[in-house]
């Protein structure tokens, strides 16, 4: 593993001081280099029960956390980001089953970060949202 690559205890540790990680249930995976967070379907998720889709709140949500986890770990924070603003584009709609998602960064300043998150489910090709967002770096540690 390089020096920038992920450590489990370091993302769980970041997952655990935002409290809506915990209810959405997400869980990370690093490979190598790669961190790729979790969203486990749950009946509480769906927004529209008559397809089903889970709800854009809880996608939202779940990528803001992917990018606060990658850019807390390649940033080395010792507290979380800020969010300054994010975009949400909404590709079509999640099925009622596991979520990936991926951050890459674009731009990591001295003060200001810029993030691109995409959030798929069968197929990374085919991503159900992606986040476009800025964040306020806290201090390093």
């Amino acid at each position: 593993m390089s020096k920038d690559a992920p450590s489990l205890p370091d993302v769980e540790a970041i997952l655990a001081r935002v409290p809506y990680a915990a209810f959405l249930g997400v869980r990370a995976e690093a490979h190598g280099d790669e961190l790729t967070l979790i969203l486990p379907f749950k009946k509480p998720l769906i927004g529209n029960p008559a397809l089903p889709a889970l709800h854009g709140g809880a996608v939202g949500a779940f990528m803001e956390l992917t990018a606060f986890a990658q850019l807390s770990v390649v940033a080395r924070l010792t507290r979380l980001p800020k969010t300054i603003d994010i975009t949400i584009d909404y590709l079509r709609s999640g099925k009622p089953v596991e979520t990936f998602a991926r951050a890459r960064m674009v731009r990591v300043g001295r003060r200001v970060a810029n993030v691109h998150v995409e959030a798929w489910q069968n197929e990374r090709a085919a991503p159900i949202a992606a986040l476009h967002g800025n964040f306020l770096l806290a201090e390093k540690a």
